[in-house]
């Protein structure tokens, strides 16, 4: 098997088991009768555990030249840790497994995304023909957890978690390494880059349009089982979400442009504005579901985007860090706000309420990404 197709293989697995983390974490702590400011709690926490194991293994991979044995170690780790968490049922030891799995799991994103980027890079084919299935590992999973809840118990939680665990590892153990860069590492080029005012700017946009999208990651479930739905709908909903985005990936080599990256950011950020704000008027589950294809414009637009201008301000041998900021971000530090200050609202307002208010922070973001396109996609042009 080619070394495209093995990454496909890995993307379809790891993404799989994101699934089972980010999507029904909340509905399987919420089962366990916990209220949503606990939830907010536990999800925030590994939120700062992230700002930590992210680029503490970025700056392993970068430093060791690696990015496969990196992954070896951080999958031995996750599917053992996550078979134990979903067999927990008090709060300090879901509180513990959880802050080890966002230590262990959470840090293979930036490194499966560079990895991805750079073996495209390296085939000549494009990012989004091995993205793709990731989309399509994410949905697929959504849909079976579902069923399995509702017909195994949430128990089978654990089973699910630490069989795709092991065969992630086994296709990863055949995966090549990804090309190293012949450029020194140094820590001159790291500041430069961070300290670039475009770089600056970007992160920020970067935030103000994550915690949107991370606090619907982390109580969608949770409003759909509180507005009556099943633990099936919720993988229904979550199926339809990553199901959308595998055509966007499938095609991004022709709708994603160079240079106009900021402008398809602030396209995207239209469609959260409206996606969550459509959210905040429905109190039907079935019609919440069917929203949810409207994740085919947000997330993986956005995301394809960000990762795409992030490749081509950063230096080439700081990539995999660089990556890792980039998911730090998107889920560390807008994950803790997510969680805090999204279980607090929703404690106190109710699910409508928090809705409209991220469709508010969403059209915020619309806003500034306009502005960022304004100014330096003028200035990419006169370049």
């Amino acid at each position: 098997m080619s070394s495209s197709n093995l990454l496909r293989s890995f993307n379809f697995l790891y993404f799989a088991l994101l699934a089972m983390f980010v999507s029904f974490l909340p509905v399987y702590l919420d089962a366990q009768g916990l209220p949503a400011t606990k939830i907010g709690l536990i999800i925030g926490t590994g939120g700062i555990i992230t700002i930590f194991s992210q680029p503490l293994w970025g700056m392993i991979s970068d430093r060791t030249r690696t990015i496969k044995k990196v992954m070896l170690l951080l999958l031995v780790c996750s599917s053992l840790v996550g078979y134990l968490l979903y067999t927990s049922n008090s709060f300090i030891v879901l509180l513990l497994f959880t802050m080890f799995l966002y230590f262990f799991l959470m840090p293979l994103d930036p490194l499966t995304e560079s990895l991805n980027f750079q073996t495209a890079e390296a085939n000549g084919v494009s990012y989004g023909s091995i993205r793709t299935f990731g989309a399509i590992g994410y949905a697929v999973m959504s849909l079976a957890v579902g069923y399995a809840i509702q017909y195994l118990g949430l128990n089978s939680l654990g089973y699910l978690f630490g069989g795709i665990g092991i065969i992630s590892l086994i296709i990863c153990l055949a995966l090549p390494d990804a090309p190293v860069t012949g450029k020194p590492i140094t820590l001159k080029s790291l500041r430069n880059f961070l300290g670039n005012k475009e770089t600056i700017w970007f992160m920020v946009l970067i935030f103000i349009v994550a915690v949107p999208q991370r606090i619907n990651d982390t109580f969608l479930g949770v409003y759909i089982r509180k507005l009556g739905g099943s633990p099936d709908l919720i993988g229904q909903a979550w199926f339809l979400a990553a199901g959308s985005e595998i055509l966007v990936f499938a095609l991004s080599f022709w709708w994603l442009r160079k240079g106009k990256e900021l402008a398809i950011i602030a396209f995207s950020a239209f469609f959260y504005f409206l996606r969550f704000l459509l959210s905040s008027w429905i109190t039907e589950p079935h019609a919440l579901v069917y929203l949810q294809l409207l994740q085919t414009f947000t997330f993986p637009i956005f995301y394809s985007a960000a990762i795409q201008y992030l490749y081509r301000i950063v230096p080439e041998e700081w990539r995999a860090t660089g990556q890792t900021v980039l998911a730090l971000l998107f889920f560390g530090v807008s994950g803790i706000v997510a969680s805090y200050l999204g279980g607090w609202f929703y404690e106190s307002f109710g699910g409508q309420s928090l809705y409209l208010w991220i469709s508010i922070m969403s059209f915020i973001g619309l806003l500034f990404s306009l502005v960022l396109s304004t100014i330096y996609g003028k200035t990419k042009m006169a370049a």
